[in-house]
């Protein structure tokens, strides 16, 4: 089960390391303007905005009259106003939003977010339902060979999704993935990468000498030269 506390822990304390980095979000972020630039929606809907890579993209590319952003981090809300005062921002899990609002948009946005959600195929499903005519949801998530290192290594992950499923699950969709190989020097270097974009994928929320063991033997078991990490986005597109 998804701990949305820890979650909401972890990237609150690493906000301010998050743009220097997230270099693989950033990129995924501009994947997903290269999708919507052409759009002129009037209102959109960003979830899990973060400290704003998406946000400040849509914002600097796009035309629109109403901009609202949600994530779970309230201390996001200055990042945000720094980009656009015009643009809202709410704090708010997205679960709890959808129960408590039903308003529409024409665009809903999403970087790298979902994959936090328990119920990801209701909530993309309900999102489906929140378009006005002719809108699309644009999101970005991650796929089966996510931190498949740390997997191989520590053996949790969090429940990534086959592009099968996906595809079953959203048969009006559009699917691509893509994978990026970090390198790092040492496997500390790995895991203070996690830690400092918020993104570790490991359940413990405080790991023991052994643990640190387990991580640096495996990585040199695993890697013949420099350590690696493993990113698999996915980029869905689904049009009403």
């Amino acid at each position: 089960m998804i701990n949305k506390d820890l979650i909401h822990d972890r990237f609150a304390k690493n906000l301010d390391n998050y743009n220097e980095h997230a270099k693989i979000q950033k990129r995924m972020a501009e994947r997903l303007l290269g999708f919507v630039k052409n759009k002129s929606p009037k209102k959109i809907l960003e979830i899990g905005c973060g400290t704003g890579f998406l946000t400040e993209l849509i914002n600097k590319n796009i035309k629109y009259e109403d901009f609202k952003t949600i994530d779970i981090v309230e201390q996001c809300e200055p990042y945000i106003r720094k980009i656009n005062p015009n643009i809202k921002f709410c704090q708010y899990d997205i679960e709890d939003y959808l129960s408590s609002s039903n308003e529409t948009f024409d665009l809903i946005v999403s970087n790298a977010s979902l994959q936090w959600i328990e119920n990801f195929k209701d909530v993309v499903k309900q999102l489906e339902t929140r378009l006005n005519h002719g809108g699309e949801l644009v999101f970005s998530t991650f796929g089966k060979e996510n931190f498949r290192e740390i997997y191989h290594i520590m053996g949790t992950t969090l429940n990534y999704f086959s592009i099968a499923e996906l595809a079953e699950n959203f048969p009006n969709s559009t699917i691509e993935p893509e994978i990026h190989i970090m390198a790092f020097d040492t496997p500390k270097d790995v895991l203070r990468h996690l830690q400092l974009t918020g993104v570790n994928a490991i359940e413990t929320p405080i790991w023991t000498k052994k643990d640190l063991i387990k991580f640096e033997n495996g990585y040199k078991n695993l890697c013949n030269r420099r350590p690696t990490l493993t990113y698999n986005p996915i980029y869905i597109r689904i049009s009403k």
